[in-house]
């Protein structure tokens, strides 16, 4: 993995495959690393991730896992071997889910990338947590599910700059 030192990342938000390289051809894995999310990974699959690792870029697989422990390991797994820089889960999904997310990277060998966890999506209102039974201050959930986090020795999460 390249793991150059830009602390740049673009966010590939494109449909297909041909707008996303259009896009990298005008760039270098000196200048950025690059963030695939759900829709691009969805229409064009791992193929896509593996291309750009192989031009030597940093891939930020955003997935935001989140399922049965069992489930996002093998899933976390799977991502590592696709030699991702990083890859993130959902804090919410628990404490045995973060921890099987470490496991599932652990098993990866030397194809290990960063593990982040994604707090409370930042649409989500209060009233959207209520509805959830979510009743604490929003700061005092994520800071509960930052813990979580750093507990199951995850190496960073995602919140708003509120909290």
């Amino acid at each position: 993995m390249n793991r150059n030192e830009s602390r740049v990342i673009v966010a590939l938000d494109f449909y297909d495959q041909k707008q996303a390289l259009a896009f990298v051809a005008k760039t270098s894995p000196d200048l950025c690393k690059l963030k695939i999310g759900k829709e691009l990974f969805t229409s064009t699959g791992p193929q896509l991730v593996e291309k750009l690792v192989n031009k030597g870029f940093d891939v930020f697989l955003d997935l935001k896992f989140h399922d049965i422990p069992n489930t996002v390991k093998k899933a976390v797994y799977a991502a590592s071997q696709l030699e991702v820089w990083m890859l993130n889960v959902h804090a919410i999904g628990g404490q045995s889910m973060l921890r099987a997310a470490r496991e599932g990277i652990d098993m990866a060998g030397n194809r290990h990338p960063l593990l982040i966890a994604v707090s409370v999506l930042t649409s989500l209102s209060p009233s959207d947590l209520l509805q959830l039974g979510i009743s604490e201050a929003l700061p005092d959930f994520v800071k509960r599910l930052a813990g979580m986090a750093i507990n199951e020795g995850l190496d960073g999460l995602v919140c708003s700059a509120q909290e």
